[in-house]
């Protein structure tokens, strides 16, 4: 595994302020053209989230002070309660996503050391010598990515400040030794995928997808992923997608019943992973354009509502539009008093933070998020 490669900004931060950039230059380059400059300005709305809704800062002020309020001391939030171990570690990662996409600085900011203590206990979770982080491989994938979101802007020095841990390790090191052992778990499965377990020979969509997120995101931020990695994972993906109806399997050869939550994850994937140009794509960003004002029962709401607001953000930004404001209402109509928005076997954190981090998309301060 190559090394990482650091700097002294993040790839989000230098797009940000690249894109800045360039809006000033076009602005003065297109004064006498108001047509032109408002075609650049709707493009860089669709980068950067100028004009967040009111209502959208709103539910994350509450939601993101109720998870500073109930992270423990030790930076968890509990143990969570699905049925594959222990969870902390993954919804520990998607709290930290969310307090990182507020926008709030990260060092020194209103959410630094809610931040800090999360990030310390993910890397305390993690096997030092295989690189897992444990109870499963959703939590492992979970756990790559908020790394690599927090790699490059997180302070390391910061990070363990006052805490004389035998397992201190920077955020670059733990992020390397996890993508090592996604990479090696997938070598040794036959379907080129991932499910619960490291040692698992099965693999199902869901888990994959999780994963290969994770991985995508450590490879924007340099670290280096082998392509045979994405592709073998991408290629299961596609195997298990009906490009005609955009349905996605769970696990087997694919292709069977329609889910909502897992044609979000192969769209994103495809997305993300440049395979645009793939019927595929096509198939799963119809299935979710069609479904955008659905009211079916979803068995796994938070999750689906993660997912597809990313799908969507990538695949079609109009209905993505449309999916935002009525998953605004549904949302603002949903939290309680104390910011907690709904709950789930996993926890309140967890459906907390899923809820948010299906807004996030209206911030765009998180690398992972840019289209």
């Amino acid at each position: 595994m190559a090394s990482l490669i650091f700097g002294d900004c993040s790839k989000g931060t230098v797009t940000r302020a690249l894109a800045a950039f360039v809006f000033f230059v076009t602005a003065i380059a297109t004064t006498a053209n108001h047509g032109v400059l408002l075609a650049q300005t709707d493009v860089l709305e669709i980068r950067e989230g100028t004009g967040i809704p009111a209502e959208v800062r709103n539910i994350y002020r509450r939601g993101a002070e109720y998870l500073a309020k109930k992270q423990n001391d030790d930076g968890s939030w509990g143990k969570g309660g699905g049925g594959h171990g222990d969870e902390s570690a993954g919804v520990a990662a998607l709290a930290t996503m969310a307090f990182l996409s507020t926008g709030e600085d990260p060092n020194f900011g209103k959410y630094a050391r809610n931040v800090r203590a999360a990030l310390r206990f993910i890397i305390k979770k993690q096997n030092k010598s295989t690189g897992y982080v444990p109870g499963n491989m959703y939590v492992h994938g979970f756990a790559m990515l908020a790394l690599s979101e927090a790699y490059g802007v997180v302070d390391d020095e910061m990070l363990w400040e006052g805490s004389n841990s035998s397992k201190k390790r920077s955020i670059g090191e733990a992020l390397e030794l996890a993508v090592k052992l996604a990479v090696t778990s997938q070598k040794k499965n036959p379907s080129k995928g991932w499910r619960y377990s490291p040692n698992d020979n099965s693999a199902d969509t869901s888990v994959v997808g999780a994963v290969l997120m994770g991985l995508l995101a450590a490879r924007n931020a340099g670290v280096e992923v082998p392509d045979t990695t994405i592709d073998g994972a991408l290629k299961y993906m596609k195997q298990m997608t009906s490009a005609s109806t955009g349905n996605v399997g769970y696990s087997g050869m694919g292709g069977l019943g329609g889910s909502g939550a897992r044609s979000a994850i192969a769209c994103l994937v495809f997305a993300i992973g440049k395979r645009k140009h793939w019927k595929d794509f096509e198939g799963t960003t119809k299935f979710l354009q069609d479904s955008i004002d659905s009211t079916a029962q979803q068995s796994w709401p938070f999750y689906e509502r993660y997912y597809k607001a990313q799908a969507l953000f990538q695949a079609d930004y109009k209905s993505w539009q449309q999916w935002n404001r009525n998953t605004i209402r549904l949302l603002r109509n949903m939290q309680d008093d104390n910011g907690c928005i709904g709950n789930s076997q996993h926890g309140r954190a967890y459906s907390t933070s899923m809820s948010l981090l299906a807004l996030a998309l209206n911030y765009r301060f998180l690398p992972i998020y840019e289209r």
